[in-house]
C-alpha cells in the first residue's frame, strides 16, 4: 500500500493565501499591489502579441481591458489573468492576412458564442481531456513561429507570410547587417540587443527587494530610453489619441461572412485552441496556490463573454495567459480583484498617458516577442514526457510541434490528437473506466475498475474532484488495468494537490504507472 503523507499543516495557514479567512483591508492591500506588479507585467505583452498577430498595439490593450475587468469579474479560476495570448497570435495573424482585420469582428463573435455553449452544456471538463502532448507541442510550435516571425521586426522589417519563408530568410537579414554604414535596420537591432540584454539580465541578477519588477519592462524601458537618447530614427509604435477611436465594431454586413465555410472553421478553432489553453493556465494556476480550485465550465463561461465583448469591439481574441497569472499569485494575490484592477490601469495609461506608448520601438517589442516565443518551446517537457512515458507522447509532441510549424495551428493539433488515438489500440477490448466511490467514516473510498485513458479522462476527473476537501483517501486500484499518459499527468497533479493541502491519499493494488505517481508523490514530502 502506498501512502501519500500529508504537507505541514502550516501550509494551509498562511493568511495570504486564497480562501483563509484574513481581513478585508489585508485582501484589499494584497490585490491591490498584486493588480500593479501584473499590470506592468501585461502592458508590453499586450503590444507585443498585438504586433504579432498583424494588427495595431492598441487592440491588444482593448483585449487586456476586457479580459481584466469584465473577465476578471466573471471568472471560474480565481487567480488567473485573462488577455491577448501568443498562442493565438499566429492564427490571427494568418487571418488578417487572409480575410482582412473587418473578418477578425465576427470571427471571435462566434468564437464567444461557441465558448459560453461549451460552458452552459458543461463541456469543460473534455478540454482536460487534450493529451498534454498535444498542447505543449501546439505552444512549441507557436513558439517557433513567433521567434522566427519576429526575428525580422529586430530588424524593422515585417514578418514574412509563412513561418517556413520566415525562417529560409534569417540567414538573409543576419548577412545584410553592415558594422560600418548604420541605418535603421542596424539601428533597430541594436535596440533589440540591448532590450533582450536587460530583460534577461534584469531576470537574473535583479535584486531581491525588486523581484516582482517584471523583466519584459526593464527591456522595453531600456530599448526605449537609448533609442531616444540616441535619436535613432526607427519604426515605433502607433496609437489613437483615444481608446475610443481604437474600438471599430463589426458591421453588420460584416456578419454575412458567417456563412463562409472559412470563417466558420477559423471561428471554432480560434474557441477550441482558446479553452484550451486556458484550462491549460488554469490548471498550472490551480497547482501555485491551495485556495479555491477552478470551476472550468464558469471560466468558459466567462472567456466566451469576454471573446464576445473583443469581436464587437474588433480588437483580439483572449485566453487565460500563464505568464501574467503566475506573476498575480507569485506577487500575492487573494481574489480576482487583483485581475479586474489590473485592467483599470491599463485603461488609465492608455487613457491619460498615449503619448509614452509612441515612443516604445517596434524592435523592443519584437525582442520581447522572440524572448516569450522561445520560452514556449520547452525542450523539458519533452524530456518529461519521454522519462515518464516512453517515446509515443514524444512522437505526438515533436509531430504537433512540426505540422503547426509547416503548415498551420488546426492542422497541428489535429495531427497530435490524431496520433493520441494510437495510445487506445493496446486497450481496445477493454476501454471503459467503472468508478465506485463509497464513505467509511472520515474516508472517501475510491475503485477503479478498467482502463483510464484520455477517453475517460472527465468521469475520473469529476469523481475525483468530488472528495470533500480535507478528506482521506482511499484508492483501490488493483483492478485497474492501464493508465494512459493524459490520465497519469492528470492524476500526478490530483496527488500533488491533495498533499499541499494536507490531506492523506491511501492507494492499494497500485501496478506500473500508478505505483510509480504514487511514490513520486510520497517522496516529494
Amino acid at each position: 500500500m502506498a501512502s501519500i503523507a500529508p504537507a505541514p499543516a502550516a501550509a494551509t495557514a498562511d493568511p495570504g493565501r486564497p480562501g483563509v479567512s484574513v481581513p478585508s483591508v489585508a485582501f484589499l492591500g494584497r490585490d491591490l499591489t498584486a493588480s500593479i506588479v501584473v499590470f506592468l507585467v501585461a502592458m508590453p505583452l499586450c503590444m507585443g502579441i498585438a504586433i504579432a498577430s498583424g494588427v495595431p498595439a492598441e487592440k491588444g490593450l482593448i483585449t487586456g481591458i476586457i479580459g481584466g475587468i469584465v473577465v476578471g469579474a466573471l471568472a471560474g479560476s480565481p487567480l488567473q489573468v485573462s488577455g491577448p495570448a501568443a498562442g493565438l497570435a499566429v492564427i490571427v495573424y494568418e487571418l488578417v492576412r487572409d480575410q482582412g482585420l473587418s473578418a477578425l469582428g465576427p470571427i471571435l463573435v462566434l468564437a464567444g458564442l461557441v465558448q459560453v455553449a461549451a460552458g452552459v452544456f458543461r463541456l469543460g471538463g473534455w478540454f482536460k481531456a487534450i493529451s498534454p502532448a498535444v498542447v505543449h507541442g501546439m505552444l512549441a510550435g507557436i513558439g517557433v513561429l513567433i521567434v522566427v516571425g519576429q526575428f525580422h521586426v529586430l530588424f524593422d522589417h515585417r514578418p514574412l507570410p509563412s513561418g517556413l519563408q520566415n525562417l529560409a530568410a534569417m540567414p538573409g537579414r543576419m548577412l545584410g547587417l553592415s558594422a560600418t554604414n548604420w541605418q535603421a535596420t542596424e539601428f533597430a537591432f541594436a535596440i533589440a540587443l540591448v532590450t533582450i540584454a536587460a530583460m534577461l539580465g534584469w531576470e537574473k541578477f535583479r535584486p531581491a527587494a525588486l523581484r516582482l519588477m517584471p523583466g519584459a519592462l526593464v527591456g522595453v524601458v531600456a530599448g526605449t530610453l537609448l533609442s531616444l537618447v540616441l535619436g535613432f530614427d526607427i519604426a515605433r509604435v502607433t496609437v489613437p489619441d483615444s481608446i475610443v477611436g481604437a474600438i471599430t465594431p463589426p458591421t453588420a454586413e460584416s456578419f454575412a461572412r458567417w456563412l463562409d465555410p472559412s470563417v466558420l472553421a477559423a471561428a471554432v478553432a480560434i474557441a477550441f485552441i482558446a479553452s484550451a489553453e486556458t484550462l491549460l493556465s488554469a490548471a498550472a494556476v490551480d497547482k501555485m496556490h491551495d485556495g479555491v480550485r477552478t470551476d472550468y465550465n464558469k471560466e468558459l463561461r466567462a472567456q466566451g463573454v469576454g471573446n464576445l465583448l473583443c469581436g464587437f469591439a474588433g480588437s483580439l481574441p483572449m485566453t487565460g495567459v500563464i505568464v501574467r497569472s503566475s506573476a498575480n499569485v507569485q506577487a500575492g494575490a487573494i481574489t480576482r480583484l487583483s485581475a479586474i484592477l489590473h485592467g483599470v490601469w491599463i485603461l488609465a495609461f492608455v487613457a491619460a498617458l498615449p503619448f509614452v506608448l509612441t515612443q516604445i520601438p517596434m524592435a523592443a517589442l519584437g525582442a520581447i516577442l522572440v524572448v516569450t516565443g522561445w520560452r514556449l518551446v520547452s525542450l523539458k517537457h519533452a524530456t518529461h514526457l519521454f522519462r515518464d512515458y516512453g517515446v509515443l507522447p514524444v512522437i505526438i509532441w515533436g509531430a504537433t510541434l512540426a505540422m503547426v510549424v509547416a503548415t498551420d495551428l488546426l492542422t497541428g493539433v489535429l495531427v497530435g490528437i490524431g496520433l493520441t488515438m494510437l495510445e487506445l489500440v493496446p486497450h481496445l477490448r477493454r476501454l471503459r473506466l467503472k468508478v465506485f466511490e463509497t464513505s467509511e467514516g472520515d474516508a472517501h473510498s475510491i475503485t477503479l475498475d478498467g482502463t483510464a485513458t484520455f477517453v475517460t479522462l472527465p468521469k475520473l476527473s469529476d469523481t475525483l474532484d468530488r472528495v470533500p476537501h480535507g478528506t482521506a483517501v482511499r484508492i483501490d486500484a488493483s483492478r485497474l488495468d492501464a493508465v494512459d499518459h493524459t490520465s497519469a499527468e492528470m492524476l500526478r497533479d490530483w496527488f500533488q494537490r491533495r498533499r499541499a493541502s494536507g490531506t492523506r491519499v491511501e492507494i492499494t493494488g497500485a501496478r506500473g504507472r500508478i505505483a510509480t505517481l504514487a511514490e513520486g508523490s510520497h517522496d516529494k514530502k
